[in-house]
């Protein structure tokens, strides 16, 4: 019996990181704080501060009837900018890809510490999990700096009337949703390069390790079979050890 649970360690903490990094994903998603508009009017941006986010925008006003006032923003509404319209569409990839990866994860830690027979599938299936986990923080990492990128260069955006908010703000700051999303990209590509770089999944049953691969311990060398023997007291006192037998009685038991 091959047990294999002292060869994932890191794997399990890799485990743990992307479960921890699709969480922060799904709150940097549904985060409103992508970008923080400054602005000098603050008849009715009483805060003097909005909260542009890849769902909404809002902010809070003393001289509307609702203290915070929000607008949904449509991935096809004409005055989206292109870095929105794509953060819409890649946040949602990285959530389902990070929910499969860490469904793949976790049936590989149940290979790893639980199963004992069948491991032909490891390396297929820590290799998707590290790909899952690596796609989910690119898809998440890509439009978290595209949106940066375009706080930094102070990019407008052309807001409908409705919407009450100032043709362009005086500046821009990176909000808190960015700085979480980021951390949490990070950690999840982390995450799937530990699944990655599993040494058991790509040494020991690898097509170079020969007929017997995945029949031995991939640390401390192939399993042996050893039988106890038997210890004989002599008169004066010595033992003596002689190997095993097997007894004649159960023999004869099998042959009526």
């Amino acid at each position: 019996m091959i047990y294999l649970a002292h060869t994932a360690h890191w794997q399990f903490v890799g485990l743990a990181l992307g479960v921890v990094a699709w969480i922060l994903t799904m709150i940097t998603a549904g985060f409103n704080e992508w970008r923080l508009w400054y602005v000098a009017d603050v008849s009715v941006v009483s805060s003097g501060v909005a909260w542009v986010g890849i769902w909404r925008a809002c902010f809070y006003s003393h001289a509307l009837p609702e203290m915070e006032f929000c607008r949904s923003i449509d991935i096809a509404d004409g005055f989206v900018p292109v870095e929105i319209s794509a953060a819409q569409v890649l946040m949602v990839v990285a959530v389902v890809c990070g929910l499969a990866g860490n469904i793949c994860a976790a049936f590989a830690m149940r290979m790893v510490y639980f199963s004992v027979e069948n491991r032909g599938h490891i390396r297929l299936v820590f290799s998707v999990t590290g790909a899952l986990y690596v796609l989910t923080g690119l898809c998440s990492l890509v439009p978290l700096l595209w949106n940066m990128s375009s706080v930094l260069t102070n990019s407008t955006i052309d807001f409908p009337p409705e919407f009450l908010f100032p043709a362009a703000p005086v500046s821009q700051g990176v909000g808190s949703a960015i700085g979480v999303g980021i951390f949490a990209s990070v950690l999840i590509i982390i995450s799937g390069l530990l699944f990655l770089c599993y040494r058991y999944a790509w040494q020991a049953l690898s097509p170079e390790a020969g007929p017997d691969r995945g029949t031995g311990d991939p640390l401390h060398g192939p399993w042996t079979v050893t039988t106890l023997s038997q210890k004989t007291v002599l008169p004066n006192g010595q033992k003596r050890d002689h190997p095993g037998r097997d007894n004649p009685v159960f023999h004869s038991e099998e042959d009526l």
